[in-house]
């Protein structure tokens, strides 16, 4: 898979409203990450489409689940999400043409 089509799909995963804002959460909640328990009483979601939205992320490669015992925990791939980022800004100012913020 390019880099072009692997970011497409990841600007893909953060396309659904309830996506962009369980990543938001799981951003918040830094390097410890946060339960599926404290994101389904956070943002009130039925567990069939949290774990959809959730596994949508995962498979995007914008965030790890891992599982401690009987909970699972949520993390954001801070390197993905950067190198996502920084792709909008990669042609940036290229061509002697300036954007306003960009350089």
């Amino acid at each position: 898979m390019s880099k072009v089509e692997r970011h497409a799909e990841q600007f893909g995963a953060l396309g659904h409203p309830a996506r962009l804002a369980l990543l938001r959460q799981i951003v918040h909640a830094g390097l410890g990450g946060v339960t599926t328990t404290d994101l389904q009483a956070k943002l009130d979601l039925p567990w069939t489409t949290l774990n959809h939205h959730l596994t949508r992320l995962v498979s995007a490669g914008l965030v790890h689940a891992e599982r401690d015992g009987k909970f699972a925990y949520h993390t954001a791939d801070y390197g993905a999400l950067k190198a996502l980022t920084d792709f909008l800004w990669d042609d940036c100012c290229k061509g002697g043409k300036r954007a306003i913020g960009c350089c």
